[in-house]
This record gives C-alpha cells, sequence and structure tokens, in this order.
C-alpha cells in the first residue's frame, strides 16, 4: 500500500506520495462546472494505470474529494482546486467520502428483483386464465 487510511462514519483519510505520474487521478466539479446537481464538490473522475492512487487502490472514480492536505475543497471553482492539487507538495492528505453502494441508494432507484416463485406464479394465472377462455368458449358452442 501506498498510504494509510483513517475511517470515520462519512470519510476517511488517504494519504498519498506524488509519483512521476503525479497523484495518478484527474477531478471534475466544482462551483464552475457541478457534477451532482446542487454540489459544489470535487469528484473523482478517472484513475490512471500505475499511478499513485491505482497502486494505493482506496480512491475510487465517484468518490468525493473533502479537503486536500486539510483544505476544504466546497464551493471551490475547478480551477482552484486544479492549483490546489499541483501545489500540495510531494505527500498529499485527502480527506475522502466514498462513492456510496447501490443498498445505499433510493429503493425506488434500484432495479426491480424477482424470486423465482414469483415468475411461477404469474405462470400458473396466465395458465388459469387460457384455460378458463377454453372452457368459456366450448360452453358457448
Amino acid at each position: 500500500m501506498n498510504g494509510s487510511l483513517h475511517s470515520s462514519r462519512d470519510a476517511l483519510e488517504i494519504k498519498l506520495r506524488r509519483g512521476p505520474a503525479g497523484l495518478g487521478f484527474n477531478i471534475i466539479g466544482g462551483v464552475d462546472q457541478q457534477y451532482v446537481v446542487n454540489d459544489n464538490g470535487i469528484y473523482v473522475s478517472k484513475i490512471k494505470q500505475d499511478g499513485a492512487a491505482a497502486q494505493d487502490g482506496r480512491l475510487q472514480e465517484g468518490d468525493k474529494i473533502l479537503s486536500i492536505n486539510g483544505i476544504p475543497l466546497e464551493n471551490r471553482t475547478h480551477k482552484s482546486v486544479v492549483e490546489l492539487f499541483r501545489t500540495a507538495g510531494e505527500s498529499v492528505e485527502l480527506r475522502v467520502q466514498k462513492k456510496p453502494f447501490l443498498e445505499d441508494q433510493p429503493t425506488d432507484s434500484q432495479p426491480e428483483h424477482h424470486s423465482p416463485s414469483s415468475y411461477l406464479e404469474i405462470l400458473a394465472l396466465f395458465a388459469g386464465v387460457i384455460v378458463l377462455l377454453a372452457v368459456a368458449y366450448k360452453m358457448k358452442k
């Protein structure tokens, strides 16, 4: 591993050492180019292969970067945050909010899953309707 991890309920600390390719990730967001509606935060848009972040393995695309070296990134322009990263030094401490997993999403945004028994129930109901229609047709003759 390239750094250390201190997690809290909402965020974790990731320490990265700048490598030949920098920190090894791209960012998106800021007050001037919101990535998430009603959120001026800075997000990881790409992890560069073989970069410091990829070697460490904890930072992922979609994670929100809350601060760099203790400096909060909320309500800053994209350009000013890029400059903070550029001048951050060799060892960089990031406070990161992990991208939420599917189980953290509202239930109406998750794909609907049916158990195999529910498919059998639907099939049985459909077969029952066909039988009733066939009986009704025969009685009508």
